[in-house]
């Protein structure tokens, strides 16, 4: 059974909602230290009142696409605060169904602070020496099934999907020598507050006779996320694992 102890601290991004949430709480129920980062306080207050552990949750009010360049030195400030980080899970995103013809460059260049920079800024802080414990260390992301699946409308969210993985398995490259691992997460429709809005209806309807099994649930994100996490897969970097119930 994978478990972690208090010493093991662990940043998690979007912990206000969704995987970001179901993430945060179980890496908590197991044992571990989380920092759980989101933009929105009162969500935060909330999930930290659901945990097991509320002595080993710590809550921090950021919106990291607010000062991309300032994130390795964020990183840096949470280190101080709280000590060396045995990994990260990045949870944050936003999605937006756009056709071609409506696309505009600050809609792109927003979703791409949220969806690809900030998480390459943010990676690229915990992954200064100085700033994590070394071998043993993992990093996680959530990119989409998009990336793969390409659906009208969605361009702009299938790009930066694609992007993530593309600079993560990169980053793996680079510190897999150091025992530290780097991984994403693609995830088909799963029911969280961002998949099952309004905007997304039409989609969902288009895709759910697809899904044998039925929509996906936070929890089955949130399992495979703690199993990179941990000592488990100590042998498992450079990969992106696709949750879809068989739609691929």
């Amino acid at each position: 059974m994978i478990s972690f102890n208090k010493e093991q601290i662990y940043i998690v991004t979007g912990a206000s909602s969704g995987i970001g949430e179901g993430v945060a709480l179980l890496l908590n129920e197991l044992g571990a230290t989380v920092v759980g980062i989101a933009r929105n306080e009162e969500r935060l207050n909330s999930m930290k009142a659901k945990c097991k552990y509320p002595e080993n949750m710590y809550i921090e009010i950021k919106d990291l696409a607010e000062d991309i360049d300032g994130l390795p030195q964020y990183v840096k400030d949470l280190k101080n605060k709280y000590g060396k980080f045995s990994g990260m899970a990045y949870c944050a995103g936003i999605s937006d169904i756009q056709p071609l013809q409506l696309l505009t460059y600050p809609e792109i260049d927003y979703l791409f602070k949220v969806n690809f920079f900030a998480p390459l800024f943010i990676t690229k802080g915990l992954l200064d020496r100085r700033n994590n414990i070394g071998k043993g260390t993992s990093i996680v992301a959530i990119s989409s099934i998009e990336a793969y699946l390409n659906d009208r409308g969605m361009s702009k969210y299938a790009s930066s999907k694609s992007a993530l993985i593309s600079a993560y398995k990169c980053m793996a490259a680079e510190v897999a020598q150091s025992g530290i691992r780097v991984n994403t997460i693609s995830p088909s429709d799963i029911k969280t507050p961002m998949t099952m809005c309004e905007a997304a209806q039409s989609l969902r309807e288009h895709r759910e006779e697809k899904y044998p099994m039925g929509f996906g649930e936070v929890s089955d994100v949130a399992n495979m996320a703690i199993f990179l996490l941990s000592n488990s897969s100590k042998w498992i970097t450079r990969q992106d694992y696709i949750i879809d119930c068989g739609v691929m």
